[in-house]
């Protein structure tokens, strides 16, 4: 039961529709904490493109509980967000790199852990890099970040990223030759999530050319795109 803020999940970011290559044990300790019977606190991090705001969202899909999704790198938000939020029993905030060095973000979170925990409630944060390694001020908010489990999100295998890309595709109804999604691997090096976006780009394209994926209408589209984006500097 996804509450809202303002703040939409995509359609697409569930369990079932993410390939977990050698993070199943993520989803594992996600769905038990879910089903009450994990740790209240999961810090999930890695690199852009891994899936860890996919994985968050992905929470929020499938609770049976009031649950919130927010990604604190919405320029809007400010601490007075966290007011509260300790009521609802599940809440993932992302992106928490973003509001880390802000001495009022710090405090705001130090109480906001303190206040999760005497609720007894669920608390999974999304970010880039281990506590350690965040630019966090507050030494009591960096010890608290990590209190349960600390999760890392490793990359997929360029296979897997071809298999998870063709799979995507399938979905929308699209037929991606292994040929085409090699080169959408080359274009984008890999980073999922822009890979991700394009594919909503293409399945748009093909549906107006309608045309199939071809590596020549694929450079049609990037080239579309380069032009869109030169005309907008």
């Amino acid at each position: 039961m996804q509450l809202t803020l303002g703040m939409t999940l995509r359609d697409d970011a569930t369990f079932d529709n993410y390939f977990a290559g050698n993070n199943r044990q993520v989803i594992h300790h996600l769905r038990e904490m879910m089903a009450g019977c994990g740790e209240h606190f999961i810090y999930l991090y890695g690199e852009a493109g891994v899936g860890v705001s996919h994985l968050l969202q992905a929470c929020c899909h499938e609770a049976k509980s009031p649950a919130i999704y927010l990604p604190l790198s919405e320029p809007h938000l400010t601490p007075e967000v966290l007011q509260n939020l300790e009521s609802i029993d599940f809440v993932c905030l992302d992106d928490i790199e973003h509001v880390l060095g802000d001495c009022h973000w710090e405090e705001a979170l130090l109480h906001f852990y303190n206040r999760v925990r005497e609720q007894s409630n669920r608390l999974v944060i999304g970010a880039k890099a281990l506590p350690a390694f965040t630019p966090c001020f507050l030494p009591d908010l960096k010890s608290r970040l990590s209190w349960g489990l600390v999760l890392p999100m490793v990359e997929l295998q360029e296979n897997e990223k071809i298999t998870t890309l063709q799979l995507r595709a399938e979905q929308r109804g699209l037929l991606m030759s292994l040929l085409v999604a090699q080169f959408l691997l080359r274009q984008h090096r890999g980073n999922m999530t822009t890979l991700f976006h394009f594919l909503d780009r293409l399945d748009k394209a093909s549906l107006q050319a309608k045309r199939r994926l071809t590596i020549p209408f694929v450079k049609e589209v990037l080239a579309e795109d380069e032009v869109i984006i030169s005309v907008h500097e």
